[in-house]
């Protein structure tokens, strides 16, 4: 018995197909515009009150204090998403953003008191519009059932990955060449402007899940044990993003050449989204929780020496491979999500992982900031290598609840190989016809078609290409 791969560029769903989805560049395209402020929103808070304090421990406190503010806001802005749907939630809240953002800017060039400025970032944090977790439930809603699904959730970790990039780079630019606010103002214009966009494509919005319209049983996402695991690795990674800011910027300070900050912390970014691209190009014979683990660990490793660097390139270079590590487990994770929560609390679900990453980061900056304030830069970057070991031995511990409660709907050919992590069930006729309809459904909604799976063959596999593409392996 041979096996022979499927060559056919049909059954490959990529990113080209994914966006000639009907109606899809509609709502990607503001979604984009409304979420690149959140890569600007703490750089911008960081670099603007320690211009006028002087002090990284007060910018730390003011960031963090708005990170933290997000991180509690987020999922309950999750569920009143899920609820009363994207546009009723959104307009709102990007109004009051756009609002107190400008109130802090105005109160830092007025010299406040760190408390104060501190109280001003807590509606700040909490203001911050969900846009990302909202993109992944409309394409969530829009391919149910298609094929193209795990692609769409590959493009959207890419797109996060591409705002971390260009949005501190942005932020510092504006906060070191124009004006120490410009960075501030801009994030609130942009965060008005696209998400107001983005809240009038009402077409595309999944349906509301309140109980007395559907008849649903609510479900909340944090009671499913996977995605709590999840949001503790996410702790770490928020870390990391924290910790390098702070530690980033006073680096550069020391050495007098305070402009490399946008340097380092670009290339750092662009290790994210090299990374975040290459998912989507790796035909994975492993499966996801293995994925999630072996990222975890490179990105402890990576994160662990970064106290000992001592130049620009050395930094540059270590930074570059800090964020080669981070997509893998970003990624994988946000992945993960369809398989451990069910779909009315998806949204919820998304922003517990995003508010996760905010307080993860929100933690590192008030750390680092104190560190590098006594002791400097180096010992800034201690915390990213604590943080990422501490969320590395929890993820190791509870790595069991990240396995799906039911069985996937195709499974990898490593899950049938020695040591794979899921052995194939055989599906009854039932549950193909079941299928077939909501492949029916989706491809009439999406104009894809998706391949059918004949209930006599259960044993048919496919191999996962990165995130985003299976490709089938027909077996002679």
């Amino acid at each position: 018995m041979t096996s022979a791969v499927t060559t056919d560029k049909s059954a490959r769903p990529g990113y080209g197909q994914l966006l000639r989805t009907p109606g899809a560049l509609g709502f990607v395209l503001p979604g984009f515009a409304a979420r690149l402020p959140f890569g600007m929103l703490t750089i911008s808070i960081l670099l603007l009150v320690q211009h006028t304090t002087g002090s990284y421990g007060s910018a730390g406190i003011v960031a963090a204090v708005t990170g933290i503010s997000m991180a509690l806001s987020a999922p309950l802005m999750g569920i009143f998403t899920d609820r009363f749907g994207q546009s009723a939630v959104l307009v709102p809240v990007v109004l009051a953003h756009a609002a107190a953002v400008s109130g802090l800017a105005a109160l830092a060039l007025a010299d406040a008191n760190v408390w104060v400025l501190a109280l001003a970032a807590v509606p700040t944090g909490a203001s911050v519009p969900q846009v990302g977790p909202m993109v992944r439930a409309r394409w969530a809603a829009r391919l149910e059932g298609s094929p193209l699904l795990p692609t769409a959730a590959a493009f959207e970790s890419v797109t996060d990955e591409f705002t971390f990039v260009v949005g501190p780079v942005l932020a510092t630019a504006l906060c070191t060449g124009v004006h120490p606010a410009a960075g501030l103002v801009t994030e609130a214009t942009l965060t008005l402007l696209g998400g107001l966009l983005f809240a009038a494509r009402r077409a595309s919005q999944p349906r509301t899940h309140a109980p007395s319209v559907t008849g649903e049983k609510r479900t909340f996402a944090l009671s499913h044990p996977g995605l709590r695991v999840l949001v503790l690795a996410f702790l770490g990674i928020g870390a990391v993003f924290g910790g390098m800011q702070v530690s980033l910027a006073a680096f550069s300070s020391e050495i007098g050449n305070p402009g490399a900050n946008g340097l380092l912390y670009g290339v750092f970014a662009a290790g994210n989204m090299i990374a975040g691209i290459a998912m989507g190009a790796v035909a994975w014979k492993i499966g996801p929780r293995r994925r999630l683990i072996l990222g975890y660990v490179g990105l402890t490793a990576a994160a662990s020496v970064l106290w000992a660097a001592n130049s620009v390139i050395v930094l540059g270079a270590l930074g570059l491979v800090v964020g080669l590590f981070i997509a893998p487990a970003l990624i994988t994770g946000y992945t993960m999500v369809e398989q451990l929560v069910p779909a009315n609390a998806r949204t919820e679900a998304f922003t517990w992982l995003t508010g996760s990453i905010a307080f993860g980061q929100a933690i590192a900056v008030i750390l680092a900031g104190r560190l590098t304030d006594a002791h400097g830069s180096a010992y800034g970057f201690l915390v990213p290598m604590a943080a990422t070991a501490l969320a590395l031995a929890v993820l190791l511990t509870l790595r069991a609840k990240l396995a799906p409660k039911a069985p996937s709907r195709i499974v990898s050919a490593s899950a049938s190989a020695p040591g794979g992590e899921a052995a194939a069930d055989a599906e009854t006729g039932a549950e193909a016809a079941a299928r077939a309809e909501a492949r029916g459904e989706a491809a009439a909604r999406t104009g894809v078609t998706a391949p059918a799976t004949p209930s006599a063959a259960p044993r048919d596999r496919v191999n996962e290409r990165g995130m985003g593409h299976r490709v089938p392996v027909t077996v002679d």
